[in-house]
């Protein structure tokens, strides 16, 4: 039993020495090992495609014999048209781009019983590990994968069109040739008029703004059999990864968009009106640039005579206070071909979303409209003490200030410059108990300046006003008058004490008496002490503080016309 199992082990160990001396067994056919498969295969090799692929030619050894890594170049060919040896003709078929397979021919599929000259035996077995790097065909034709379209799309890019735009630009292995986004700048060209490839310009047609997509082209779509000369290879497939950013034509002229209207207009804005609005101003991407808001002061700026860019002259006439309108502008009624150097790139379309705060121009007169009570008699004039109550605004609402909020009327004398020009003339000629609104522009309010926090610069003024009192005013001029005869003895009237002098108590005595009786009247408004130093100074010629019989008589004299 003991030598029968000793020599069963022998027999064993026999055979396991033939084994391993054994010479390779004969291939019948290819053998195909996939070493990495990619994870997403969009096409696979077909007899007649054009490919571009790496290889290692080595013996079974190991040993190499060729390697197109070695000669810094791809190796391109057309499968299933014996311009490869049998074997790899066969091995190429089903591959993905960026597959690597490990590839083991035998001789009657590669050279055979002559073998290769000096670099290959009759007979050899060769082993090839290939990395397929692009697939094309005659057919093909340009692919486009739309992987974003924005929910709204008013326009597309047709030919003739400038556009600018984003790219990453790869060779179908991924492998990166160009990109847009490190330039940090867009790629700006007409489409469809042979300035890009025929690819691009055939892959950019019918792209929204904010669309995304990717382009395949074939070579003949590329740059054909020659590459670029640099990081583009010959006969190579192209895939650019592009986001649409502008579009324009050269013959597109504003557009507008309104977005709301108030419900009156009484008057629209026309060619030399000064104009203040707010904006937001952005790309057509929606990238933005610039927006009053965020100064928190509207634009101001006459409008129709080239103060702005012209597409903006363009898109502010005709508009309401109140409205808001979107303005799309094309680079040439914008700012052309050079941008603004900074936020606004060139030959960028302008999207401009206004909001009109007010208008007026500059031969505007203060617009009034009033309700009057049943019985109206007496109207104001020059001179008169008015009372009244107002509400103050903007012509968009925003509002300014009331009388009401400090609980009593405003008082004024007209024609005297306490108000701004516009109140001044809305005040005149009202009847106690009319109402009255008053839109003034800003050279009858407060001007370019306005009032600092309170009223913006050049701004229209909208006025609610109520005339509540009116005490009429004297004579232009007048600051005292007589309402009966004036006495012969004034002077002795006034010196009290009987020095032959009157002083300054004297004469104020005096003047406030006579008021009290009903014998004179002070100009209504002013404080009447001012008024009666006035007047004493006026008579007091020598300026001594005491008024001499000859000052008074010589003063009298002297003017055509004294309160006295």
């Amino acid at each position: 039993m003991l030598q029968l199992m000793v020599g069963m082990i022998f027999f064993a160990f026999l055979v396991t020495l033939v084994a391993c001396n054994a010479p390779p067994v004969p291939l019948d056919d290819i053998v195909i090992e996939k070493t990495f498969i990619p994870e997403r295969c969009e096409r696979a090799v077909k007899s007649g495609d054009f490919v571009r692929y790496h290889y290692h030619g080595m013996f079974p050894d190991g040993k190499k014999f060729d390697s197109s890594y070695d000669r810094g170049t791809t190796y391109n060919v057309i499968v299933g048209q014996k311009k490869l040896i049998a074997g790899m003709d066969k091995a190429l078929v089903g591959m993905c781009v960026n597959e690597r397979r490990l590839v083991k021919v035998p001789p009657q599929l590669a050279y055979g019983k002559d073998g290769y000259g000096d670099i290959i035996p009759p007979d050899s077995i060769l082993h090839f590990d290939v990395l397929l790097l692009d697939i094309w065909n005659s057919d093909d034709k340009v692919q486009i994968q739309t992987y974003h379209k924005p929910e709204k799309c008013g326009r597309t890019v047709q030919v003739s069109d400038y556009v600018r735009y984003h790219y990453n630009g790869t060779l179908l292995d991924g492998t990166l040739f160009d990109s847009s986004h490190t330039r940090m700048r867009t790629y700006d060209t007409y489409v469809g008029i042979g300035w890009l490839i025929a690819g691009m310009d055939q892959g950019l047609l019918g792209m929204c703004v904010g669309e995304r997509r990717i382009i395949t082209m074939p070579p003949s779509l590329g740059y054909g059999e020659h590459g670029d000369g640099s990081d583009i290879p010959a006969q190579a497939s192209l895939m650019f990864d592009v986001v649409l950013l502008d579009l324009h034509n050269p013959k597109d002229e504003i557009t507008v968009e309104i977005q709301s209207v108030p419900d009156s207009c009484s008057r629209k804005s026309a060619e030399g009106d000064f104009m203040r609005y707010h904006y937001n101003g952005t790309l057509l991407d929606g990238t933005f640039f610039d927006s009053s808001y965020s100064r928190n002061r509207t634009y101001d700026t006459y409008i129709g005579k080239g103060y702005v860019i012209a597409g903006m002259d363009q898109g502010l006439l005709g508009v309401c206070v109140g409205e808001r309108r979107r303005i799309t502008i094309p680079p040439h009624l914008a700012y052309g071909e050079e941008g603004t150097g900074t936020k606004i790139p060139g030959s960028a379309v302008l999207v401009f979303d206004v909001h009109i705060i007010d208008f007026h121009n500059p031969s505007d007169k203060v617009q009034m409209s009033s309700v009057k009570p049943e019985q109206c008699g007496y109207t104001t004039k020059r001179g008169d003490f008015v009372k009244y109550h107002y509400n103050a605004s903007l012509m968009d609402g925003t509002y300014i200030d009331s009388s009401y909020r400090y609980g009593k009327t405003y008082d004024v004398v007209l024609g005297t410059g306490q108000v701004i020009p516009g109140m001044e003339q809305g005040l005149l000629e009202m009847c106690v108990g009319e109402k009255r609104t008053l839109v003034v522009p800003p050279h009858l309010g407060y001007g370019e300046r306005g009032v600092d926090g309170e009223v913006p610069g050049s701004a229209v003024l909208v006025f609610d006003i109520e005339l509540l009192d009116v005490e009429e005013g004297l004579p232009e001029g007048y600051m005292f008058v007589w309402n009966d005869e004036v006495s012969p003895n004034l002077f002795t009237e006034m010196d009290t004490n009987k020095d032959l002098e009157v002083d300054t108590s004297e004469f104020s005595d005096y003047i406030l008496r006579q008021v009290n009786d009903g014998k004179g009247r002070l100009a209504p408004g002013f404080d009447p002490n001012r008024i009666i130093e006035n007047m004493y100074s006026n008579q007091d010629r020598n300026k001594d503080g005491r008024i001499t019989a000859d000052e008074f008589k010589l003063k009298a004299e002297e003017v055509s016309h004294d309160e006295l």
